[in-house]
């Protein structure tokens, strides 16, 4: 097996450990029952766990505890979430400008 190969192979059971330690309560919600606030507000948080998961991936690597690829996967997951964040919220000040220039 390659360095690479067991670095990823590492990280997946990591991931595979740590999910199955959490609670999967708040990410099972069927989008046909829910209300919209309770689909943004969980989208939100995971998208701070995200960030949050991506800056102490970081630190890990700083600090010699994570490796190369581990710290790569958290950054770009982290970067694209960031891009889509602001994309979302782009979209959502125009829609609600779009909605202010409707005539009364």
């Amino acid at each position: 097996m390659s360095d690479f190969a067991a670095i990823r192979s590492s990280y997946v059971q990591a991931a595979y450990s740590k999910a199955a330690d959490t609670k999967p309560a708040t990410n099972d919600v069927n989008p046909a029952t829910a209300d919209f606030s309770t689909m943004v507000s969980k989208a939100a948080a995971q998208a701070v766990d995200t960030v949050r998961t991506g800056d102490q991936m970081a630190i890990a690597g700083l600090n010699g505890q994570a490796g190369l690829q581990q710290v790569v996967e958290a950054t770009m997951a982290m970067e694209s979430t960031v891009q889509v964040s602001v994309a979302l919220r782009d979209k959502l000040v125009e829609a609600y400008q779009d909605i202010m220039r409707m005539p009364i």
